[in-house]
């Protein structure tokens, strides 16, 4: 019995895939063919199916790019890079999408660490720094064990050097990885959604407008009050906003 439900197990989820497979393929054609709008609707299928990919993301904003929905191609371009930071393609077209967004905000200034880590160490997400720390730890331990059972003086010498080598990178790897996800965690990012919103100090609609964010802006979520959200812009402001009018990005 076990068995065979375990072979049912397989079918259903093969089954599941080549529909995913489908609806992903259909959608590319829509895409092609200029119905952006019908891939959307597709590619949203795909996406809740819990089948997500970088290419998913990336498409999804292509499609709203087309339709000139500034807030949902950032959102999705945003979601790609947190999956594949290295994606080229998503990078060129998320600067042409915040080109059609209306903010120009001035970030502040960063220390050498903050643009060490900005441009170098987040290059790489959480997950794959976290794939460098197991492949350094396997590597590190296969060097170890053919130190212990080298016999010739300079292959031992070679293989001790080598292996602590990749237990220090692999110790660096770690921390990487965990300063990464920690920030993730703590510094919960989203796009605002509406076309313009008003921020205000304090959360409640009678108060005072502080200032206004338009559709495609990132923003930083500090806080939350019943259906408001404290947020931080990229030069330091401070601000409530409606919840409705940002959306936050998923866990990935």
């Amino acid at each position: 019995m076990k068995r065979i439900l375990f072979l049912l197990l397989i079918i259903a989820n093969s089954v599941t895939a080549q529909n995913v497979d489908s609806l992903f393929v259909s959608a590319n054609n829509l895409y092609k063919n200029g119905k952006f709008q019908k891939a959307i609707d597709l590619y949203k299928k795909v996406e809740s199916q819990e089948l997500v990919s970088s290419e998913l993301y990336y498409n999804l904003g292509n499609s709203y790019y087309k339709l000139n929905k500034v807030g949902p191609s950032i959102y999705y371009y945003e979601k790609a890079l947190k999956l594949n930071p290295l994606n080229d393609d998503v990078k060129n077209n998320l600067v042409f999408a915040k080109r059609l967004a209306l903010d120009n905000i001035e970030e502040l200034p960063q220390t050498v660490l903050q643009k060490f880590n900005a441009n170098y160490l987040q290059k790489l997400s959480y997950n794959q720094w976290a794939i460098v720390v197991v492949v350094f730890s396997f590597l590190g331990s296969l060097l170890f064990l053919l130190f212990y059972f080298a016999e010739v003086p300079s292959k031992k010498r070679f293989y001790f050097v080598t292996s602590i080598a990749c237990f220090i990178i692999l110790l660096s790897s770690l921390f990487i990885t965990i300063n990464q996800y920690n920030s993730s965690l703590a510094n919960k990012e989203a796009i605002v959604y509406t076309e313009k919103t008003d921020v205000k100090n304090a959360p409640t609609l009678n108060s005072e407008d502080v200032f206004t964010l338009h559709e495609g802006t990132k923003v930083i979520v500090l806080d939350s009050v019943d259906n408001w959200k404290k947020i931080k812009i990229a030069d330091g402001k401070i601000g409530w906003i409606i919840a409705e009018d940002i959306k936050l990005f998923d866990d990935i």
